[in-house]
Protein backbone atom coordinates (compact mmCIF):
# COMPACT_ATOMS: atom_id res chain seq x y z
CA UNK A 1 0.00 0.00 0.00
CA UNK A 2 1.65 3.11 -1.08
CA UNK A 3 2.51 5.35 1.85
CA UNK A 4 2.37 9.53 2.06
CA UNK A 5 6.06 9.64 0.83
CA UNK A 6 5.83 7.25 -1.84
CA UNK A 7 2.48 9.60 -2.98
CA UNK A 8 5.43 12.71 -2.39
CA UNK A 9 7.51 10.52 -5.20
CA UNK A 10 4.45 10.73 -7.22
CA UNK A 11 4.19 14.37 -7.96
CA UNK A 12 6.40 17.40 -8.88
CA UNK A 13 8.27 18.90 -6.21
CA UNK A 14 7.96 22.85 -5.37
CA UNK A 15 11.45 23.07 -3.71
CA UNK A 16 10.77 26.21 -2.16
CA UNK A 17 8.21 25.02 -0.27
CA UNK A 18 9.13 24.32 4.19
CA UNK A 19 9.19 22.12 6.11
CA UNK A 20 7.19 19.57 4.77
CA UNK A 21 7.53 18.77 0.97
CA UNK A 22 4.46 20.47 -1.54
CA UNK A 23 4.18 18.48 -4.91
CA UNK A 24 2.47 19.24 -7.98
CA UNK A 25 -0.04 16.21 -8.90
CA UNK A 26 -2.47 15.27 -11.19
CA UNK A 27 -6.07 14.21 -10.88
CA UNK A 28 -5.48 10.65 -10.36
CA UNK A 29 -2.94 11.18 -7.61
CA UNK A 30 -5.35 13.87 -6.45
CA UNK A 31 -8.84 11.25 -6.23
CA UNK A 32 -5.97 8.44 -4.68
CA UNK A 33 -5.43 10.83 -1.76
CA UNK A 34 -8.94 11.56 -1.43
CA UNK A 35 -9.35 7.73 -1.19
CA UNK A 36 -6.58 7.34 1.62
CA UNK A 37 -8.76 10.13 3.31
CA UNK A 38 -11.53 8.35 3.50
CA UNK A 39 -10.22 4.96 4.18
CA UNK A 40 -9.12 6.14 7.41
CA UNK A 41 -4.99 5.75 6.29
CA UNK A 42 -4.32 9.09 6.29
CA UNK A 43 -6.07 12.73 7.97
CA UNK A 44 -7.35 16.10 6.40
CA UNK A 45 -4.98 18.77 7.57
CA UNK A 46 -6.55 21.50 5.50
CA UNK A 47 -7.70 22.25 1.69
CA UNK A 48 -7.59 25.87 0.52
CA UNK A 49 -7.58 27.53 -2.74
CA UNK A 50 -5.66 30.02 -5.13
CA UNK A 51 -7.11 31.54 -8.54
CA UNK A 52 -6.24 28.12 -10.87
CA UNK A 53 -5.14 25.57 -8.01
CA UNK A 54 -6.62 23.80 -4.93
CA UNK A 55 -4.01 22.84 -1.99
CA UNK A 56 -4.65 19.81 0.53
CA UNK A 57 -2.78 18.74 3.68
CA UNK A 58 -2.23 15.93 4.86
CA UNK A 59 -1.24 13.67 7.56
CA UNK A 60 -0.13 10.11 7.69
CA UNK A 61 -0.21 10.25 11.42
CA UNK A 62 1.50 6.97 12.16
CA UNK A 63 4.76 7.88 10.32
CA UNK A 64 4.25 11.80 11.39
CA UNK A 65 4.51 12.63 7.78
CA UNK A 66 2.99 15.77 6.36
CA UNK A 67 2.30 16.57 2.57
CA UNK A 68 0.83 19.52 0.70
CA UNK A 69 -0.77 17.78 -2.75
CA UNK A 70 -1.49 20.78 -5.41
CA UNK A 71 -3.50 20.12 -8.13
CA UNK A 72 -3.89 22.75 -11.20
CA UNK A 73 -7.22 23.30 -11.83
CA UNK A 74 -7.12 25.55 -15.73
CA UNK A 75 -10.97 25.07 -16.16
CA UNK A 76 -11.62 26.24 -12.70
CA UNK A 77 -12.88 22.57 -12.14
CA UNK A 78 -11.10 19.83 -9.67
CA UNK A 79 -12.64 16.24 -8.60
CA UNK A 80 -14.73 16.87 -5.08
CA UNK A 81 -12.46 15.29 -2.06
CA UNK A 82 -15.91 15.84 0.23
CA UNK A 83 -18.01 13.62 -2.45
CA UNK A 84 -15.86 10.40 -0.69
CA UNK A 85 -14.57 12.39 2.57
CA UNK A 86 -17.21 14.91 4.28
CA UNK A 87 -14.95 16.22 6.56
CA UNK A 88 -13.51 18.20 3.56
CA UNK A 89 -17.68 19.58 2.52
CA UNK A 90 -17.65 22.71 4.09
CA UNK A 91 -13.82 23.33 3.15
CA UNK A 92 -14.58 22.87 -0.45
CA UNK A 93 -17.73 25.01 -0.78
CA UNK A 94 -15.46 27.46 0.89
CA UNK A 95 -13.33 28.02 -2.00
CA UNK A 96 -15.59 28.20 -4.45
CA UNK A 97 -17.48 30.86 -2.63
CA UNK A 98 -13.86 32.65 -2.38
CA UNK A 99 -12.60 31.92 -5.45
CA UNK A 100 -15.11 30.21 -7.47
CA UNK A 101 -13.41 26.90 -8.06
CA UNK A 102 -15.84 24.02 -8.82
CA UNK A 103 -15.85 20.91 -7.04
CA UNK A 104 -17.03 17.94 -9.53
CA UNK A 105 -19.44 15.77 -7.31
CA UNK A 106 -19.78 18.08 -4.45
CA UNK A 107 -22.41 16.30 -2.34
CA UNK A 108 -24.11 19.90 -1.07
CA UNK A 109 -24.00 22.86 -3.43
CA UNK A 110 -25.07 25.70 -1.24
CA UNK A 111 -22.94 28.33 -0.17
CA UNK A 112 -20.91 28.30 2.89
CA UNK A 113 -19.40 31.72 3.63
CA UNK A 114 -20.79 33.85 0.94
CA UNK A 115 -24.11 34.95 2.17
CA UNK A 116 -25.72 37.59 -0.53
CA UNK A 117 -24.10 40.58 1.25
CA UNK A 118 -20.64 41.21 -0.42
CA UNK A 119 -21.64 43.38 -3.86
CA UNK A 120 -19.28 40.42 -5.32
CA UNK A 121 -19.10 36.59 -6.08
CA UNK A 122 -15.87 35.30 -6.07
CA UNK A 123 -13.87 37.97 -4.32
CA UNK A 124 -10.25 36.47 -4.07
CA UNK A 125 -10.79 34.37 -8.08
CA UNK A 126 -12.83 36.02 -10.92
CA UNK A 127 -14.19 39.22 -8.74
CA UNK A 128 -17.91 39.14 -10.41
CA UNK A 129 -20.43 41.85 -9.91
CA UNK A 130 -23.54 40.30 -7.90
CA UNK A 131 -26.47 42.95 -7.35
CA UNK A 132 -29.35 40.97 -7.50
CA UNK A 133 -30.72 38.63 -5.05
CA UNK A 134 -29.97 34.88 -4.57
CA UNK A 135 -32.40 32.01 -3.66
CA UNK A 136 -32.65 32.15 -0.18
CA UNK A 137 -30.72 29.53 2.09
CA UNK A 138 -32.39 25.76 2.12
CA UNK A 139 -32.06 24.07 5.19
CA UNK A 140 -31.27 19.87 4.55
CA UNK A 141 -35.17 18.65 5.09
CA UNK A 142 -36.36 16.16 7.84
CA UNK A 143 -38.88 13.58 6.95
CA UNK A 144 -40.98 12.14 9.83
CA UNK A 145 -44.14 12.46 11.68
CA UNK A 146 -44.10 14.79 14.45
CA UNK A 147 -41.36 17.11 13.68
CA UNK A 148 -41.00 20.53 14.16
CA UNK A 149 -37.63 23.50 13.42
CA UNK A 150 -36.83 25.55 16.64
CA UNK A 151 -34.46 28.12 14.86
CA UNK A 152 -31.95 30.08 17.02
CA UNK A 153 -29.70 32.82 16.05
CA UNK A 154 -27.68 33.74 14.48
CA UNK A 155 -27.81 37.00 17.41
CA UNK A 156 -27.27 35.32 21.14
CA UNK A 157 -28.02 36.52 23.99
CA UNK A 158 -24.93 38.47 25.95
CA UNK A 159 -21.58 39.00 24.03
CA UNK A 160 -21.70 35.67 21.75
CA UNK A 161 -20.23 35.96 18.06
CA UNK A 162 -23.30 35.06 15.95
CA UNK A 163 -24.38 31.48 14.62
CA UNK A 164 -27.86 30.30 13.10
CA UNK A 165 -28.38 27.05 14.26
CA UNK A 166 -31.47 25.02 13.01
CA UNK A 167 -32.78 22.31 15.19
CA UNK A 168 -35.34 19.30 13.65
CA UNK A 169 -36.92 18.14 17.23
CA UNK A 170 -39.54 15.13 17.58
CA UNK A 171 -41.17 16.28 21.34
CA UNK A 172 -37.60 17.42 23.06
CA UNK A 173 -35.61 15.27 21.18
CA UNK A 174 -33.42 16.76 18.58
CA UNK A 175 -33.66 15.01 15.25
CA UNK A 176 -31.12 17.02 13.74
CA UNK A 177 -28.91 20.02 14.10
CA UNK A 178 -27.70 21.69 11.12
CA UNK A 179 -25.48 25.07 11.54
CA UNK A 180 -25.25 28.11 9.54
CA UNK A 181 -22.01 30.38 9.83
CA UNK A 182 -20.17 32.36 8.47
CA UNK A 183 -22.36 35.72 9.59
CA UNK A 184 -18.57 37.12 11.34
CA UNK A 185 -16.78 36.57 7.85
CA UNK A 186 -13.94 39.30 7.67
CA UNK A 187 -12.16 38.66 4.76
CA UNK A 188 -8.83 38.34 6.26
CA UNK A 189 -7.55 36.21 3.61
CA UNK A 190 -7.77 38.99 1.20
CA UNK A 191 -6.63 41.22 3.54
CA UNK A 192 -3.26 39.06 3.66
CA UNK A 193 -2.90 39.47 0.32
CA UNK A 194 -0.07 42.35 -0.62
CA UNK A 195 0.61 42.70 3.60
CA UNK A 196 4.01 43.22 4.79
CA UNK A 197 5.15 40.70 7.48
CA UNK A 198 4.77 43.33 10.03
CA UNK A 199 1.00 43.74 8.87
CA UNK A 200 0.03 40.16 8.07
CA UNK A 201 0.77 38.64 11.30
CA UNK A 202 -0.80 41.50 13.78
CA UNK A 203 -4.15 40.36 10.85
CA UNK A 204 -3.20 36.74 12.19
CA UNK A 205 -3.22 37.40 15.64
CA UNK A 206 -7.07 38.98 14.98
CA UNK A 207 -8.33 35.77 13.43
CA UNK A 208 -9.87 34.87 17.03
CA UNK A 209 -9.26 36.49 19.55
CA UNK A 210 -8.65 34.27 22.29
CA UNK A 211 -6.64 32.32 20.06
CA UNK A 212 -3.98 35.54 19.29
CA UNK A 213 -1.14 33.67 20.62
CA UNK A 214 -1.85 30.45 18.73
CA UNK A 215 -2.30 32.69 15.44
CA UNK A 216 1.20 34.54 15.98
CA UNK A 217 2.91 32.02 16.75
CA UNK A 218 1.69 29.73 13.61
CA UNK A 219 2.02 32.30 11.35
CA UNK A 220 5.60 33.76 12.27
CA UNK A 221 6.77 29.62 11.81
CA UNK A 222 5.43 29.42 8.34
CA UNK A 223 7.15 32.61 7.81
CA UNK A 224 10.17 31.45 9.71
CA UNK A 225 9.87 28.05 7.64
CA UNK A 226 9.45 30.11 4.10
CA UNK A 227 12.84 32.37 4.97
CA UNK A 228 15.25 29.63 6.65
CA UNK A 229 14.61 31.90 9.86
CA UNK A 230 16.22 30.31 12.80
CA UNK A 231 14.48 31.64 16.58
CA UNK A 232 16.85 32.78 19.08
CA UNK A 233 16.09 30.00 21.61
CA UNK A 234 15.49 32.20 24.21
CA UNK A 235 12.28 33.45 21.99
CA UNK A 236 10.93 30.33 21.35
CA UNK A 237 10.82 29.24 25.08
CA UNK A 238 8.93 32.37 25.27
CA UNK A 239 6.74 31.85 22.56
CA UNK A 240 6.17 28.54 24.75
CA UNK A 241 5.22 30.36 27.77
CA UNK A 242 2.83 32.36 26.07
CA UNK A 243 1.02 29.82 24.43
CA UNK A 244 0.37 27.74 27.71
CA UNK A 245 -0.65 30.97 30.10
CA UNK A 246 -3.15 31.13 26.91
CA UNK A 247 -4.28 27.65 26.91
CA UNK A 248 -4.99 27.85 30.80
CA UNK A 249 -6.71 31.25 30.70
CA UNK A 250 -8.70 29.70 28.14
CA UNK A 251 -9.62 26.11 29.79
CA UNK A 252 -10.59 28.21 32.87
CA UNK A 253 -13.25 30.00 31.17
CA UNK A 254 -14.79 26.80 29.41
CA UNK A 255 -14.50 24.66 32.50
CA UNK A 256 -16.57 27.67 34.10
CA UNK A 257 -18.34 28.26 31.91
CA UNK A 258 -19.58 24.39 31.02
CA UNK A 259 -20.76 24.36 34.79
CA UNK A 260 -22.92 27.38 34.74
CA UNK A 261 -24.42 25.84 31.82
CA UNK A 262 -25.42 23.00 33.82
CA UNK A 263 -26.77 25.42 36.48
CA UNK A 264 -24.01 25.14 38.48
CA UNK A 265 -22.56 29.20 38.87
CA UNK A 266 -20.32 28.96 41.59
CA UNK A 267 -17.79 26.60 39.90
CA UNK A 268 -18.06 29.14 37.12
CA UNK A 269 -17.16 32.33 39.36
CA UNK A 270 -14.29 30.56 40.68
CA UNK A 271 -13.05 29.75 37.26
CA UNK A 272 -13.52 33.52 36.42
CA UNK A 273 -11.37 34.51 39.27
CA UNK A 274 -8.28 32.03 38.29
CA UNK A 275 -9.11 33.44 34.25
CA UNK A 276 -8.54 36.65 35.59
CA UNK A 277 -5.43 35.87 37.59
CA UNK A 278 -3.57 34.42 34.43
CA UNK A 279 -5.01 37.59 32.65
CA UNK A 280 -3.52 39.86 35.07
CA UNK A 281 -0.23 38.18 34.95
CA UNK A 282 0.08 38.03 31.40
CA UNK A 283 -0.49 41.63 31.49
CA UNK A 284 1.89 42.06 34.06
CA UNK A 285 4.53 40.56 32.52
CA UNK A 286 4.14 41.10 29.00
CA UNK A 287 2.20 44.12 28.78
CA UNK A 288 -1.23 42.97 27.31
CA UNK A 289 -3.73 40.52 28.98
CA UNK A 290 -4.68 39.06 25.70
CA UNK A 291 -0.57 39.01 25.26
CA UNK A 292 -1.53 40.20 21.59
CA UNK A 293 0.93 41.53 19.11
CA UNK A 294 3.97 39.49 20.61
CA UNK A 295 5.39 36.43 18.61
CA UNK A 296 6.14 37.98 15.49
CA UNK A 297 8.65 36.70 12.77
CA UNK A 298 11.73 35.96 13.95
CA UNK A 299 11.33 35.88 17.51
CA UNK A 300 9.36 38.30 20.19
CA UNK A 301 8.78 41.45 20.73
CA UNK A 302 9.28 41.57 24.69
CA UNK A 303 11.15 40.04 27.19
CA UNK A 304 10.62 38.78 30.42
CA UNK A 305 12.05 40.57 33.78
CA UNK A 306 12.60 38.95 37.45
CA UNK A 307 9.33 40.83 38.60
CA UNK A 308 7.53 39.20 35.80
CA UNK A 309 8.69 35.46 36.20
CA UNK A 310 7.77 36.64 40.47
CA UNK A 311 4.11 37.76 38.93
CA UNK A 312 3.72 34.21 37.16
CA UNK A 313 4.76 31.87 39.53
CA UNK A 314 3.01 33.85 42.12
CA UNK A 315 -0.29 32.99 39.86
CA UNK A 316 0.77 29.42 39.29
CA UNK A 317 1.17 29.17 43.54
CA UNK A 318 -2.63 30.15 43.57
CA UNK A 319 -3.87 28.07 41.21
CA UNK A 320 -2.60 24.79 42.77
CA UNK A 321 -3.96 25.73 46.14
CA UNK A 322 -7.65 26.84 44.56
CA UNK A 323 -8.07 24.39 41.65
CA UNK A 324 -8.00 20.95 42.94
CA UNK A 325 -10.77 22.04 45.09
CA UNK A 326 -13.14 22.91 42.10
CA UNK A 327 -11.80 19.90 40.44
CA UNK A 328 -13.05 17.82 43.61
CA UNK A 329 -16.16 19.95 44.05
CA UNK A 330 -16.91 19.05 40.12
CA UNK A 331 -16.30 15.23 40.69
CA UNK A 332 -18.80 14.77 43.67
CA UNK A 333 -21.66 16.85 42.71
CA UNK A 334 -24.27 14.76 41.62
CA UNK A 335 -26.44 16.99 39.99
CA UNK A 336 -23.90 18.37 38.18
CA UNK A 337 -22.51 14.89 36.98
CA UNK A 338 -25.98 14.15 35.74
CA UNK A 339 -25.93 17.02 33.19
CA UNK A 340 -22.20 15.96 31.39
CA UNK A 341 -21.81 12.13 31.81
CA UNK A 342 -23.44 10.62 28.56
CA UNK A 343 -24.22 13.75 27.40
CA UNK A 344 -23.39 14.91 23.56
CA UNK A 345 -21.46 11.92 22.85
CA UNK A 346 -18.83 12.26 20.01
CA UNK A 347 -17.84 8.61 19.18
CA UNK A 348 -14.11 7.92 18.77
CA UNK A 349 -14.46 6.40 14.77
CA UNK A 350 -16.01 10.22 14.10
CA UNK A 351 -13.30 11.84 15.80
CA UNK A 352 -10.64 9.79 14.20
CA UNK A 353 -12.34 10.63 10.70
CA UNK A 354 -12.59 14.27 10.89
CA UNK A 355 -9.28 14.72 12.50
CA UNK A 356 -10.37 16.39 15.33
CA UNK A 357 -7.66 18.34 17.77
CA UNK A 358 -7.76 19.20 20.91
CA UNK A 359 -9.56 18.44 23.53
CA UNK A 360 -12.90 17.32 21.28
CA UNK A 361 -10.62 14.78 19.92
CA UNK A 362 -8.87 13.74 22.99
CA UNK A 363 -11.81 13.32 24.61
CA UNK A 364 -12.91 10.89 21.79
CA UNK A 365 -10.06 8.92 21.87
CA UNK A 366 -7.57 11.13 19.15
CA UNK A 367 -4.37 10.97 20.76
CA UNK A 368 -2.74 13.96 18.44
CA UNK A 369 -1.43 16.76 20.15
CA UNK A 370 0.73 19.15 17.58
CA UNK A 371 3.35 19.90 20.58
CA UNK A 372 4.17 16.11 20.32
CA UNK A 373 3.28 14.29 16.89
CA UNK A 374 4.98 17.03 14.86
CA UNK A 375 7.18 18.11 17.78
CA UNK A 376 8.65 22.01 17.56
CA UNK A 377 11.05 23.84 19.91
CA UNK A 378 10.64 24.27 22.89
CA UNK A 379 8.61 21.22 23.16
CA UNK A 380 10.96 18.46 21.95
CA UNK A 381 13.43 19.57 25.36
CA UNK A 382 10.33 19.63 28.03
CA UNK A 383 8.50 16.78 30.05
CA UNK A 384 4.14 16.62 29.83
CA UNK A 385 1.51 14.17 29.11
CA UNK A 386 -1.26 14.41 26.46
CA UNK A 387 -4.54 13.06 28.22
CA UNK A 388 -6.63 11.45 26.52
CA UNK A 389 -10.20 9.68 27.39
CA UNK A 390 -12.42 7.59 25.32
CA UNK A 391 -16.10 8.73 26.18
CA UNK A 392 -16.16 11.49 24.41
CA UNK A 393 -19.27 13.15 26.25
CA UNK A 394 -19.44 16.82 27.83
CA UNK A 395 -17.82 14.87 31.19
CA UNK A 396 -14.81 14.12 29.18
CA UNK A 397 -14.01 16.76 27.78
CA UNK A 398 -14.55 18.67 31.18
CA UNK A 399 -11.30 16.04 31.97
CA UNK A 400 -9.30 16.60 29.45
CA UNK A 401 -9.35 20.45 30.04
CA UNK A 402 -8.58 19.44 34.22
CA UNK A 403 -6.00 17.39 32.84
CA UNK A 404 -4.58 20.14 30.58
CA UNK A 405 -4.28 22.67 32.97
CA UNK A 406 -2.18 20.42 35.16
CA UNK A 407 0.09 20.03 32.40
CA UNK A 408 0.40 23.48 31.53
CA UNK A 409 1.16 24.45 34.98
CA UNK A 410 3.84 21.65 34.67
CA UNK A 411 5.22 22.86 31.52
CA UNK A 412 5.26 26.56 32.45
CA UNK A 413 7.24 25.48 35.97
CA UNK A 414 9.91 23.93 33.41
CA UNK A 415 10.33 26.76 30.79
CA UNK A 416 10.96 29.42 33.83
CA UNK A 417 13.30 27.40 35.75
CA UNK A 418 15.38 26.84 32.30
CA UNK A 419 14.67 29.95 29.81
CA UNK A 420 17.89 30.38 28.52
CA UNK A 421 19.71 33.74 27.82
CA UNK A 422 20.13 35.36 24.63
CA UNK A 423 18.69 37.47 22.06
CA UNK A 424 14.70 37.64 21.66
CA UNK A 425 14.35 38.01 17.49
CA UNK A 426 16.57 37.58 14.07
CA UNK A 427 15.42 39.67 11.05
CA UNK A 428 14.07 38.68 8.20
CA UNK A 429 16.10 39.70 5.61
CA UNK A 430 15.08 40.90 2.07
CA UNK A 431 14.32 38.09 -0.40
CA UNK A 432 12.27 38.88 -2.91
CA UNK A 433 11.74 35.39 -4.71
CA UNK A 434 8.46 33.50 -4.10
CA UNK A 435 9.36 30.98 -1.22
CA UNK A 436 6.32 28.98 0.99
CA UNK A 437 5.71 28.11 4.29
CA UNK A 438 3.87 25.55 6.19
CA UNK A 439 3.44 25.51 10.38
CA UNK A 440 1.10 24.11 12.83
CA UNK A 441 0.85 25.22 16.53
CA UNK A 442 -1.14 23.44 19.15
CA UNK A 443 -3.24 26.30 20.38
CA UNK A 444 -6.30 25.65 22.70
CA UNK A 445 -8.81 24.41 20.98
CA UNK A 446 -6.18 22.41 18.69
CA UNK A 447 -3.86 22.59 15.59
CA UNK A 448 -3.84 25.67 14.11
CA UNK A 449 -2.33 25.61 10.75
CA UNK A 450 -0.94 28.37 8.36
CA UNK A 451 -0.09 28.23 4.78
CA UNK A 452 1.80 31.04 3.16
CA UNK A 453 3.53 32.34 0.28
CA UNK A 454 6.02 35.31 0.37
CA UNK A 455 6.79 37.28 -2.88
CA UNK A 456 8.86 40.14 -3.27
CA UNK A 457 8.95 41.04 0.65
CA UNK A 458 5.05 40.91 1.09
CA UNK A 459 2.35 37.91 1.38
CA UNK A 460 1.35 36.88 -1.72
CA UNK A 461 -1.36 34.20 -0.45
CA UNK A 462 -2.33 33.13 3.00
CA UNK A 463 -4.23 30.54 4.51
CA UNK A 464 -5.21 30.32 8.13
CA UNK A 465 -7.11 26.96 8.97
CA UNK A 466 -8.52 27.34 12.57
CA UNK A 467 -9.62 23.80 14.19
CA UNK A 468 -12.72 24.52 14.45
CA UNK A 469 -13.51 23.55 10.56
CA UNK A 470 -12.99 20.39 11.93
CA UNK A 471 -15.26 20.47 15.13
CA UNK A 472 -18.16 22.35 14.44
CA UNK A 473 -20.03 19.31 12.45
CA UNK A 474 -19.16 16.98 15.12
CA UNK A 475 -21.53 19.49 17.42
CA UNK A 476 -24.54 18.22 15.01
CA UNK A 477 -23.89 15.10 15.21
CA UNK A 478 -23.19 15.35 19.13
CA UNK A 479 -26.56 16.91 20.20
CA UNK A 480 -28.27 14.16 17.91
CA UNK A 481 -30.52 12.08 20.50
CA UNK A 482 -29.88 14.44 23.13
CA UNK A 483 -32.96 16.97 24.17
CA UNK A 484 -33.18 20.68 23.17
CA UNK A 485 -32.03 22.05 26.71
CA UNK A 486 -28.85 20.14 26.46
CA UNK A 487 -27.57 22.09 23.75
CA UNK A 488 -26.10 25.19 25.62
CA UNK A 489 -24.32 22.32 27.65
CA UNK A 490 -22.79 20.69 24.58
CA UNK A 491 -22.01 23.32 22.67
CA UNK A 492 -20.27 25.24 25.32
CA UNK A 493 -18.27 21.91 26.42
CA UNK A 494 -17.43 22.44 22.39
CA UNK A 495 -16.61 25.75 22.83
CA UNK A 496 -15.67 26.04 18.68
CA UNK A 497 -14.97 29.84 16.93
CA UNK A 498 -17.09 31.12 15.03
CA UNK A 499 -14.54 34.04 13.80
CA UNK A 500 -11.72 31.47 13.45
CA UNK A 501 -14.14 29.72 11.22
CA UNK A 502 -15.44 32.73 9.51
CA UNK A 503 -12.36 33.95 7.88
Amino acid sequence: MPSLTDLVLEGRSIPQHRPWPRVAVDTSIWEFAAGELAHGRWSLLGLWGEPSTVHMAILDQQAAAVAVVSLDCPDRRYPSVSQRHPPAMRLERTIRDLFGLSPEGLPDGRPWLDHNRWGVRFPLGARIDALTQTAPYRFLPVEGEDMHQIAVGPVHAGIIEPGHFRFTASGETVVRLEQRLGYTHKGTEGLMTGASLERAVRLAGRVSGDSTVAYAYAFSKAAEAALDLTVPDRASWLRALLAELERLANHFGDIGAICNDASFALINAHCGVLRESILRAAHSAFGHRLMRDIIVPGGVTRNLDKAGKATIRTTLDNIRLRFPELVELYDNTASLQDRTVDTGIVKPQLAKRYAAGGYIGRASGRSFDTRRTLAYAPYDNLRFEVPVLNEGDVNARVWIRVREVEQSIALIDQILERLPDGALGTHAGDRREAREGMAIVEGFRGDVLVWLRLRDGVVERCHLRDPSWFQWPLLEAAIENNIVADFPLCNKSFNCSYSGQDI
